[in-house]
């Protein structure tokens, strides 16, 4: 018998159920990687819509215009104003700038709330599916305006309100599959690893778009388009919902645990091997699915009787009952103000070093991708502390604690040189994004199996959709305080930007003495 190729030796180390798991967390890092990705090119090529006047004065531009229009008459070529292009060559740019993120982002927060609700009563593959293409379309019509000669403020608009209200159908989608693969063990860890796909989007989304960003700027939202749509085939293809799908199976647990996610504690019991009923009421939607060795997830109020149809998971919880659960409330109103944070930096950095460093739109881009290589080290490690510390909360709020120096450090030293910028950018990304990070994956995912929920699988998709949702708020409001604020200076946003830093820390308080002082009381119960 000849000898197993390597690679292939290898996979047969895995079981079927680790291999499926495996290909799932690919998959849907890569589906989640792909709206990131169409997300970014509207701050690269920002530095191109408008870019810094040749003439010297206003008299040099006026004549200039005014040549222009005479020698002209026909319709403008593309990239014909040496301002920029149309409407994004006057005086008030930065605020029609800002009004692009603002419409995308306030029809992505309002539709956050609605997409949770309906993600819960669709197929995720079916609905995932459709966001996706959508998304693509809307991505590259704007891109559309580039080769069209469109100058029209509104037609950039609409493009960037549908596109912000299809996107929505992403995160609740892939957040509830993969829950629905992954237990509560290491929750922290791995989705810490998980969620760098963010910054794996931001990253890419950023090359390809500076990659045409001066010579042919439509491409740089076309190519992003294309991509997301055809990874929406590849979810319709491939993408499986539920283990239970394909019959996968798990061992029971091997002992207890205990696990705190700082609005509530509880342990998980060792089930009883020799009876029936045991195995016939854990579902699979409360199996734990981390490796065959750890627990199949079990309810996490396993001593409690629960009813069939929430065992089942097929009904869904209404919005203000998922704003009952202990936290949720709490944990969005941070990630409001954390989002306000992360997504100033995403829409604006690069007309920052653009503007400050005096580099071009390409090379802009490219330095503003290590704000998310930072951000891809700052989750897997906010995922860490939390799962070994066994506190979410103060994991957060440690990681803000710091961000507010690390935010005024960087607006002083970036004036510096490129060398204090690029470890600024890494810093202040870490600490930034870690707390994001961390709420939005292995929060959201705690809150949405409570075990005041009692089982009931499909109420994660309505919990991280308020969460996001709520956080999405922030998200539109923090790049157009930007582009309002940054005509009088840039230290100004900086400014604003460690009060919204203080403000996500502040909802945190509660919480974190409520984890110290459950902490306190295990200690004391320990050494009695």
């Amino acid at each position: 018998m000849a000898q197993l190729p390597p690679g292939i030796h290898f996979i047969t180390l895995f079981t079927r159920d680790q291999r499926y798991r495996a290909f799932i967390f690919v998959l849907t890092f890569l589906l989640y990687a792909s709206f990131h990705l169409s997300r970014k090119p509207i701050s690269i090529v920002k530095g191109e819509l408008h870019k810094h006047c040749a003439a010297s004065t206003e008299v040099e531009l006026h004549s200039y215009k005014e040549y222009a229009t005479q020698s002209q008459p026909v319709k403008k070529l593309p990239n014909e104003s040496q301002c920029g292009w149309e409407p994004f060559d006057k005086n008030n740019y930065k605020q029609l700038l800002g009004a692009l993120d603002y419409s995308f982002l306030c029809a992505y927060a309002i539709g956050m709330y609605l997409s949770g609700i309906i993600g819960e009563r669709l197929p995720i593959r079916y609905y995932l599916t459709a966001g996706m293409l959508a998304s693509g379309l809307f991505t590259a019509m704007f891109g559309f305006g580039y080769f069209y000669n469109v100058h029209n403020l509104w037609f950039y608009l609409v493009a960037q309100i549908a596109n912000g209200l299809v996107q929505t159908t992403g995160w609740p989608s892939v957040v509830t599959c993969i829950g629905n693969w992954f237990g509560k063990g290491r929750r922290g860890f791995i989705m810490g690893i998980w969620n760098s796909h963010t910054s794996v989007g931001n990253i890419l989304g950023s090359l390809i778009a500076a990659y045409w960003v001066s010579s042919c700027w439509g491409l740089s939202f076309v190519v992003p388009g294309v991509i997301i749509a055809l990874m929406g085939i590849i979810c319709f293809l491939f993408l499986i919902e539920h283990p239970k799908d394909i019959n996968c199976s798990c061992t029971p647990p091997s002992s207890s645990r205990t696990y705190m996610n700082g609005t509530n504690r509880f342990r998980v019991q060792k089930p009883n091997l020799n009876t029936k009923e045991t195995s016939q009421s854990q579902a699979p939607e409360m199996q734990q699915l981390l490796s065959d060795n750890e627990n199949c997830a079990m309810s996490l109020n396993i001593n409690m009787p629960v009813s069939e149809e929430n065992r089942n998971g097929t009904s869904p919880i209404s919005f203000l009952g998922a704003l009952r659960i202990p936290g949720v409330i709490e944990f969005s109103l941070c990630l409001l103000f954390a989002k306000l944070v992360s997504y100033t930096f995403l829409f604006w950095l690069p007309l920052y070093i653009t503007n400050v460093e005096h580099l071009d739109a390409k090379r802009a881009g490219d330095l503003s991708t290590l704000f998310d290589v930072g951000g891809i080290f700052g989750g897997i490690l906010a995922g860490i502390i939390s799962d070994r510390l066994e506190k979410r909360a103060s994991t957060c709020g440690m990681m803000l604690f710091l961000a507010a120096p690390a935010l005024y450090m960087f607006s002083a030293v970036s004036k510096m040189g490129l060398e204090a910028t690029i470890v600024m950018l890494l810093i202040s990304g870490a600490l930034v994004n870690g707390p994001y990070a961390l709420i939005t994956t292995a929060v959201s995912a705690d809150l949405g199996t409570h075990k005041s929920l009692k089982g009931n699988a499909r109420a994660l998709s309505t919990v991280t959709a308020i969460i996001d949702g709520t956080g999405s708020v922030g998200a539109a409001l923090g790049p157009l305080l930007a582009g309002l604020i940054s005509p009088s200076g840039w230290n100004n946003v900086f400014y604003m930007l460690m009060v919204a830093d203080a403000c996500a820390l502040l909802f945190l308080v509660r919480l974190i003495q409520k984890e110290l002082g459950c902490r306190m009381d295990h200690t004391l119960f320990k050494e009695h």
